[in-house]
């Protein structure tokens, strides 16, 4: 399937939000636990395997990294570290922890959060914990479940219905859900869709 190549410029990497530039446009972070295929799934909506490394080592990201997607209008792309299991030390892990709080909780021009989840395993604790930090701060959200590819069809569908169970023990109702898949290329169309529907949202309150 041939998909449309974004026009992306890196803009930096940051230890601390208050580093971070203070940006005009719309962001979309990526974020989940370390390993979840995070940068596989960046540098898939936007056709370019440069954008964000791909390891197989855990905690690759160490830092908040911007990248401006120019069209009209312009937005950004936001790799945020990925929590959980990492082969680093605890204040490390802590210290990437708070990074990932105050960005989320402070950056004004988030307007949503991309929470990506492996659909191989059961919900995990940190991610129940860290969907419900989202929640209780009215953060926008949208979960994609990654690496659809490695389970049967009917195994996909066990595996979601019992997913969405777990969530609706403490929700209300389930969050928008996206499943995706970098190498069978599922996934980007939707993701695209809320990107550009939310930038519309974003441009008619802007002006």
């Amino acid at each position: 399937m041939n998909r449309e190549t974004l026009a992306v410029e890196y803009i930096g990497s940051y230890t601390d939000v208050k580093e971070c530039p203070e940006l005009a446009f719309p962001e979309y972070c990526f974020i989940g636990r370390s390993n979840v295929g995070k940068s596989s799934i960046i540098n898939y909506i936007t056709s370019n395997k440069e954008i964000a490394r791909t390891s197989k080592k855990p905690g690759k990201t160490q830092s908040i990294n911007l990248f401006k997607v120019n069209e009209d209008p312009s937005w950004y792309i936001v790799d945020l570290p990925g929590y959980g299991y990492a082969k680093t030390s605890k204040s490390t892990r802590k210290r990437w922890s708070a990074l990932i709080d105050r960005y989320i909780l402070h950056r004004e021009n988030l307007m949503c959060t991309f929470f990506l989840i492996d659909i191989r395993h059961p919900q995990q604790e940190n991610d129940r914990l860290f969907m419900n930090l989202l929640g209780e701060n009215n953060i926008p959200f949208c979960i994609i479940f990654t690496k659809s590819d490695k389970l049967k069809p009917v195994e996909l569908t066990e595996a979601l219905d019992a997913y969405k169970n777990e969530i609706l023990k403490e929700w209300e109702e389930l969050p928008e859900i996206i499943v995706s898949s970098s190498v069978e290329e599922l996934g980007r169309e939707e993701i695209m869709d809320l990107i550009k529907r939310t930038n519309n949202i974003y441009a008619a309150y802007a002006h």
